[in-house]
């Protein structure tokens, strides 16, 4: 196959990695990831059962790793990030992987759980298929993932800012599931009884910098293969900075930021 008949890919992987890494040994900015991981054991907590044997998909600091080797029953923890910077920084049971390719045979597992990482992910009906075989027959599957109303006043903000500062914009909006199919694509993959449903997480910051400066932390900064590859101009940033104030501010003077997290569970027949 020649390189122009080699299927597009949605997100660089290379990029993406190096973004993880980054954010990983600068310390990482956890307190997402934290609150997602709290939110993710309280929906374990209900279903009433124990589990042996659990995958971490997407481990970033490590938060949902530790939640989940705390918990009675648990006799091993295996933890993946595509980032190798954030797999040596964890501990137990680590392995270097991208969601996209899941390296572990049929049936290792009876529950899988991610946090924050399956919006990175090209190629999602084939990934779920790939955990859906991962799991024990009645394994569980649960993960939150963010979703396409993530981070709309800073997209706003930039695209306007970018259009009169530029006269034209970079692609920056990652094409997201949409609520209503995600079950459909769950039961498509092979899992029983899927559910999806969305929460929102509102947090407030001083300026749109102090904003721009936690989603680097976290490495969740533009990994789309189509962006933009040189950097974005002060001006355009400043401009991008008094729209988001305008439009969005509140009457403390803060900005608000606002998170999308969608919650899939599937189980295995």
């Amino acid at each position: 196959m020649t390189r122009s008949q080699e299927p597009f890919a949605l997100f660089d992987r290379r990029a993406w990695r190096l973004h993880r890494d980054r954010a990983a040994r600068s310390g990482g900015v956890d307190f997402l990831h934290a609150e997602v991981a709290d939110r993710l054991i309280d929906r374990l907590d209900g279903f009433g059962r124990q589990f042996r044997t659990a995958f971490d998909l997407g481990a970033h600091g490590g938060a949902l790793s530790r939640a989940l080797a705390r918990r009675p029953g648990i006799e091993r923890v295996v933890a993946a990030d595509p980032s190798p910077a954030f797999v040596l920084r964890g501990q137990g049971n680590r392995v270097a992987a991208d969601p996209e390719l899941i390296p572990f045979r049929e049936k290792s597992f009876d529950l899988v759980i991610s946090a924050l990482v399956l919006h990175w992910v090209g190629d999602l009906p084939g990934t779920l298929v790939q955990i859906r075989r991962a799991l024990e027959p009645t394994g569980l599957f649960l993960a939150a993932m963010l979703g396409g109303r993530t981070l709309g006043e800073i997209r706003t903000a930039l695209f306007e800012a970018e259009l009169a500062e530029e006269g034209g914009v970079s692609p920056r909006v990652s094409p997201a599931a949409d609520l209503a199919d995600i079950a459909a694509l769950l039961l498509r993959a092979g899992f029983a009884m899927p559910v999806a449903d969305a929460e929102t997480i509102t947090v407030t910051y001083s300026d749109a910098v102090a904003l721009m400066h936690d989603i680097r932390g976290m490495g969740e900064t533009n990994a789309l293969t189509a962006r933009r590859r040189t950097p974005l101009r002060r001006t355009t940033l400043a401009q991008a900075a008094a729209f988001y104030a305008e439009r969005f501010g509140l009457p403390d003077g803060r900005i608000p930021a606002t998170f999308e997290i969608l919650f899939l569970t599937g189980w295995v027949p």
